[in-house]
């Protein structure tokens, strides 16, 4: 039975509701993506760039930590009368970091709620006129609230996937690449331990993210039935 994203606009919304799973997720991924840079592509190109900026700034702060206490702190311990005018200037120094940090972030959380609302209204827009062709035989077998399911929460579900789950894939990425360098170039040992540790974290968190997505697929499927009884209810006609 044809659904309203069967054919070309057959998506992930359509196979949640159905109970099953994304057979090629890296696929949907990927429209999801050219959806973003067909109106949006300056607008991400830039959070990339403020992203990056965050992240140098985040790591900046760190490594500060470890000089101020090698190359200020421990050398002034024993003078009688320490001068603290180099690390007044770098306290200045790691201060603008974070100013650039918060900036960057605040600039990028804010371009993405224009992205995000624009590609869910393209997807909509897209969704309605696809919807528009299908035959009247498909409205007659499937109740209204299933239809309007489709529209608001797995929708929704796509909103919080772009405002939030892609920045922080990006941003996770390139932390983890700058301290990974960061943690070479200070101790090669703990960072081979830390690296075993984050396996075993990986390990742990793909098993529970496997539990949860099954549940959230089925979460899916309830919310599309329970909407649909109500609208069923309130029309008093059974579909």
């Amino acid at each position: 039975m044809p659904g309203p994203m069967g054919g070309g606009m057959r998506g992930p919304g359509r196979r949640m509701q159905g109970g099953k799973r994304i057979e090629n997720p890296g696929k949907v991924f990927k429209r999801l993506m050219a959806y973003i840079f067909k109106n949006y592509a300056i607008h991400f190109i830039f959070v990339l760039i403020c992203i990056v900026l965050s992240v140098v700034a985040s790591i900046q702060g760190t490594l500060f930590m470890q000089r101020l206490i090698d190359d200020y702190i421990l050398p002034m311990i024993g003078q009688e009368t320490p001068d603290f005018g180099n690390l007044f200037r770098e306290i200045v120094r790691v201060a603008g970091f974070y100013l650039v940090g918060v900036a960057a972030t605040y600039a990028y959380n804010r371009i993405m709620v224009t992205i995000t609302q624009g590609t869910l209204k393209s997807l909509r827009d897209d969704l309605f006129e696809h919807m528009e062709k299908l035959p009247i035989k498909y409205f007659d077998t499937h109740s209204h609230g299933d239809i309007m399911s489709i529209y608001t929460n797995d929708i929704d579900t796509l909103r919080q996937m772009i405002s939030q789950s892609i920045p922080q894939v990006f941003s996770s990425f390139i932390t983890v690449v700058g301290t990974l360098g960061s943690m070479l170039v200070l101790s090669i040992p703990l960072t081979a331990v830390s690296l075993i540790m984050v396996a075993l974290m990986m390990f742990v968190t793909g098993k529970v993210a496997g539990l949860s997505g099954k549940y959230f697929v089925k979460q899916q499927k309830n919310i599309g039935t329970v909407n649909g009884y109500i609208e069923e209810m309130m029309e008093g006609q059974k579909v």
